[in-house]
C-alpha cells in the first residue's frame, strides 16, 4: 500500500534519533513491540490488506507525539502523522482511520472498531506477558524522572490501579494475556 515502506523508514529513524533517552518505555523498542505484535495479530486472523496496511501504519505512528513531549502526544502524533501520510500521497479517508487508531490508544482507550481493538491490545500486550516486570520497570523509571512518581511505593500502587482498570478487547488478548495479567496483579497485591 501507498508509501509503508517509506513512512516505516522515516518513522523509525525519527524516533531512533530524536526521541529523548529519558524515554526509557516509550522508545523505539515499544514501537518496534507494538508493530511485531500487530503483526502476529495479522498472521493469526483473516484481515484485509488494506486493514493490515492501516494497523501497521497505526502501529508505527501510534507513539510519535512524543518526539514533541509527553503531554497530549495521540493527539499531537495523530496530526504529525497526518501530515507525512498527505505528503505521501495517502487517501484522506485512510490517514483518519489512522488518527482514530493513535487516538484510541489513549488511556483509558476506547476503540471503535475492531483495528482499534487490535492497536490498544498490542500498545498494552506486556501486561500480560512474562516480560511484564522488565518493562514495567522501564516505565517506572520513565514516570520517575518525569517527576510523575517519586518512589517504588507511588510505582506499585500505580501499577495495582491500573491493572486493575485496564481490560483486553480482542478475544485473543482476553484469552491468552488477561490470565497472566491477574497473576501479576496478584503478586502486587501480595507484595
Amino acid at each position: 500500500m501507498k508509501g509503508y515502506r517509506t513512512l516505516r523508514k522515516l518513522v523509525l529513524s525519527k524516533l531512533e534519533e530524536n526521541l529523548p533517552k529519558s524515554l526509557t518505555y516509550h522508545g523505539i523498542d515499544h514501537t518496534l513491540d507494538v508493530m511485531q505484535v500487530c503483526n502476529q495479530y495479522i498472521r493469526r486472523g483473516k484481515i484485509s490488506e488494506k486493514d493490515r496496511y492501516l494497523l501497521r501504519v497505526g502501529a508505527i505512528v501510534h507513539d510519535m507525539g512524543f518526539l514533541k513531549g509527553p503531554v497530549n502526544h495521540e493527539e499531537v502524533g495523530a496530526g504529525m502523522a497526518e501530515s507525512i501520510l498527505q505528503k505521501l500521497g495517502v487517501d484522506q479517508e485512510d490517514i483518519d482511520q489512522i488518527k482514530g487508531l493513535v487516538m484510541a490508544t489513549k488511556i483509558p482507550q476506547t476503540p471503535g472498531n475492531y483495528l482499534q481493538q487490535i492497536l490498544c491490545d498490542a500498545d498494552l500486550d506486556y501486561l500480560g506477558r512474562e516480560d511484564y516486570p522488565e518493562i514495567s520497570e522501564k516505565l517506572y523509571a520513565e514516570l520517575k524522572y518525569m517527576k510523575v512518581i517519586s518512589n517504588a511505593r507511588q510505582w506499585k500502587e500505580v501499577q495495582i490501579d491500573f491493572l486493575k482498570a485496564h481490560h483486553y478487547h480482542t478475544p485473543f488478548a482476553k484469552k491468552n494475556r488477561e490470565p497472566q495479567k491477574q497473576i501479576w496483579l496478584e503478586k502486587l497485591l501480595k507484595s
